[in-house]
């Protein structure tokens, strides 16, 4: 599968658990940015002439922040670079605030057919403690924007274990989010992460999470009731109606090649991992120059293509199939991971049939621990 990811950097306000590279809006050069990341495709796709794209998932940032006349530009240059096949995925991730129906309709035109949307709560008071500037009644309006100009495929994103947040609320915010009958949904346990505002709270004693019990609960809740409701889990976090998994985030998960473009943005061509500056200054310069913006590249190791195969894969609920492995790689699953195997086996965290190796149920809650035996 040929996979394209873009990064838009560009947000207008920060939110507080967010550590994605992304600048504040106001200010920036964003269209010297869309010329600059456009000349990146250019070259790349020079370099490296790619054939029909199955998948391309443009990611941010809020790339909605962008203009109706940045977005055809965009999207525009996108259809011309990377010809896609006849049922590609072609995303957008979206601010509920930002999808008025004129900048749906540019992306309607240009072929955009899945939204992905950061909601994160069905709570205002929630929404404003961790720093998100739109309301419930604005995921309401964006969700009926997107369905009268013609978006099938829209999926949201929620976090629980917020600060604050009891059982309770987060299972109002799964109900309503449910009542959206959406086709995907994503949900995600808060991470405090290095360089947030939720990091440097937490760092003075001000930033009080609901614990681990409260987690965990939360958790099993959305599984139960994901499916209860017809979505199944197809990774950690992701669930979904039958045909509608994201097939974007599966090339992740599956450890295939996908090329990366823009401030920030990370890349997996042939045996090499590889990532563009992040600072804007730094990501435009070389391509002002006419070179690319790449500041790391390492070229993987068998050995580290194995382990990446491990600790991807597993996040699929179907787990890593062994026939794969071997065909992939040329050795056997069972062997080369024994160790891992066993050990995480006995922890009832991990099962291995002739077929494939997966996380049970409990595994899902535990999935870090799993994924670092296999390291």
């Amino acid at each position: 599968m040929t996979a394209v990811y873009i990064h838009i950097p560009f947000c207008e306000h920060i939110c507080y658990y967010c550590d994605f590279n992304k600048v504040f809006l106001e200010g920036q050069p964003v269209d010297e940015y869309v010329d600059l990341l456009i000349k990146e495709m250019e070259i790349l796709t020079e370099k490296h002439p790619i054939s029909p794209v199955e998948t391309v998932f443009v990611g941010g940032g809020t790339p909605t922040t962008l203009t109706e006349a940045q977005l055809a530009k965009l999207c525009s240059a996108i259809s011309r670079l990377f010809p896609m096949t006849e049922n590609a995925e072609f995303s957008f991730e979206a601010n509920p605030g930002d999808l008025s129906i004129s900048k749906l309709q540019v992306m309607k035109d240009h072929g955009v057919n899945r939204l992905s949307m950061g909601v994160q709560s069905f709570n205002n008071e929630l929404l404003k403690k961790i720093g998100r500037i739109h309301t419930v009644d604005d995921v309401y309006q964006s969700v009926n924007n997107a369905k009268q100009v013609g978006f099938e495929n829209v999926s949201i994103d929620l976090i629980f274990s917020l600060p604050g947040q009891t059982e309770a609320d987060f299972e109002d915010t799964l109900t309503k989010a449910l009542d959206l009958d959406l086709p995907h949904y994503s949900a995600y346990s808060l991470i405090i992460e290095p360089k947030t505002i939720f990091y440097n709270l937490m760092q003075k004693g001000k930033l009080i999470l609901p614990g681990e019990d409260a987690e965990a609960n939360m958790y099993e809740k959305l599984m139960s009731t994901m499916e209860k409701h017809g979505r199944k889990q197809y990774e950690i976090s992701n669930f979904a109606k039958p045909g509608y998994e994201s097939r974007h985030n599966i090339v992740y998960w599956s450890n295939e090649h996908y090329f990366g473009f823009g401030a920030g943005a990370h890349g997996y061509i042939g045996e090499t991992r590889y990532a563009n500056y992040g600072p804007l200054k730094k990501y435009m310069q070389p391509l002002q120059n006419d070179e690319l913006p790449i500041f790391q590249q390492k070229e993987l190791s068998l050995k580290e293509k194995m382990e990446e195969e491990m600790f991807l894969g597993l996040r699929k609920v179907a787990g890593v199939d062994k026939a794969h492995f071997q065909a992939k790689f040329g050795q056997s699953l069972d062997t080369i991971f024994a160790n891992a195997i066993d050990k995480t086996s006995e922890k009832g965290w991990l099962e291995s049939t002739p077929e494939s190796v997966r996380l049970t149920r409990r595994g899902r809650f535990l999935g870090n621990n799993v994924f670092q035996e296999f390291l």
